[in-house]
């Protein structure tokens, strides 16, 4: 199957209607994961015609759900973060990010972040899709260009979000 953005939010938005636990946004996933199979699809928003940081392709008018490109041209190393009360899913269409998920020690540090500690880390390989639930404290690396979909339960810009430190940084003066 070829999909349309159209489509694709049409899609995403009946099966958040029917679910928007969890389990909805596995479905969600998925449908994410077929979408980046999708050659046309893929090029359509991610083409090198797009040279964006961040896109906004949709934002669901009733749900409030977000579909954004990303197109992140250099190496970087994210510093742990969360959605705050919302969820996000990454989708990986070309380079290679490295995601690394955290643990909450309990602590904070005298500027009252969060202390967490690394826990599982992988890489998210082109056409493949992972989905962060609510408080998932997660960062990303990457060592060159890379191009993903990013579908969020709301605008991200517009919420509170944690503050987080890894145990192993110094704390800033």
């Amino acid at each position: 199957m070829s999909y349309t953005l159209e489509s694709f939010a049409a899609e995403c938005r009946k099966i958040l209607m029917a679910d928007p636990g969890p389990a909805g946004r596995e479905k969600v996933r998925n449908l994410l994961e077929k979408a980046l199979a999708d050659r046309s699809f893929v090029m359509a928003h991610l083409g090198p015609h797009n040279t964006s940081l961040k896109t906004t392709l949709y934002e669901d008018p009733g749900l409030g759900f977000c579909i954004l490109a990303h197109v992140l041209s250099s190496m970087d190393v994210g510093k742990p973060h969360d959605h705050g009360a919302s969820w996000a899913i990454y989708g990986q269409a070309a380079g290679c990010t490295e995601m690394t998920e955290w643990r909450r020690t309990g602590s904070k540090d005298m500027k009252g972040a969060e202390i967490v500690e690394p826990g599982k880390a992988y890489p998210l390989n082109p056409g493949m899709v992972t989905l962060y639930n609510e408080g998932t404290v997660h960062s990303t690396k990457r060592d060159d260009e890379t191009r993903l979909i990013r579908i969020t339960g709301c605008d991200l810009d517009k919420i509170p979000r944690g503050r987080y430190r890894a145990a192993h940084e110094a704390v800033a003066a």
